[in-house]
């Protein structure tokens, strides 16, 4: 029997690098799985390939995230696990920050958090208890110059996570998980921009590699588990100890704004 057998599970940001691969572990571990992406293509391929249902939803429509959520319990006959994984990022001067922008990173990191726990909450409880995970990030633990909304709006991932906690235990745990320089869409353009940063965080971190999306994944799975039943109101730091040495992106604003 698996970790999560039987349970009905929602995956925001479902269909590529960390949330696809959370899908496929909460799969492979028992659990139903409704993939939430903003990328209809995209969810429809991941729900393919582990067997579950696929929704296009911009989790920062509160009101769209409602209906999903809702209609994701109906078809997954119930729902006890969230994990809001869905997220967006920005690097510039803050004085140089067109609102828009601003607005749009909260709009997905933070807003994007509160409206699942807000949609997910009723069915968790009626399920009879359950686990919400969100993803946070290093970011929001060691800020670097140049991440002024994305660091902001991860930081209060992790209060956001604390608050609830406190409002739904003990029935329901809720934690949030911060992960370091991990290989997905959202970090290869650090890559090709500037190749050499590969080494360097390899070099940096003391596991000696840049992460996986599995590596994240294996931990969310773990804190939605049973293993994990007395654990609540944490941030989990999946670095591989990168952070030991300072902030994620140490540098990178130097380079990117030279004069600065």
């Amino acid at each position: 029997m698996g970790l999560l057998e039987g349970q009905g599970a929602v995956v925001t940001g479902g269909g590529s690098g960390i949330g696809r691969a959370t899908c496929r572990r909460m799969a492979e571990e028992g659990a139903k799985v409704a993939v939430f992406d903003l990328d209809a293509a995209a969810a429809q391929t991941v729900a393919r390939e582990i067997g579950g249902e696929a929704f296009a939803v911009d989790v920062g429509d509160t009101v769209a995230m409602q209906a999903a959520v809702d209609a994701a319990a109906v078809r997954l006959g119930g729902l006890s696990i969230i994990d809001n994984n869905a997220g967006t990022s920005t690097f510039n001067r803050m004085h140089e920050l067109d609102p828009a922008e601003w607005e749009r990173v909260l709009r997905v990191n933070l807003t994007g958090v509160w409206a699942g726990i807000r949609a997910a909450v009723p069915h968790i409880r009626a399920a009879g208890g359950g686990s919400i995970v969100s993803t946070a990030s290093i970011s929001g633990t060691r800020p670097a110059a140049g991440e002024g909304p994305y660091s902001a709006s991860k930081a209060a991932v992790a209060a956001l996570t604390a608050s609830a906690a406190l409002e739904y235990g003990p029935s329901i745990r809720v934690n949030a998980v911060s992960p370091g320089m991990i290989r997905t869409t959202m970090t290869a353009p650090w890559f090709e921009y500037m190749p050499d940063q590969e080494e360097r965080f390899v070099r940096g971190t003391p596991m000696g590699r840049v992460g996986d999306p599995e590596d994240v994944a294996d931990v969310v799975v773990f804190l939605c588990s049973d293993m994990a039943r007395f654990v609540t109101g944490q941030n989990i730091v999946v670095d591989g100890g990168l952070t030991l040495h300072g902030s994620g992106v140490d540098t990178v604003f130097e380079r990117v704004f030279p004069e600065g």
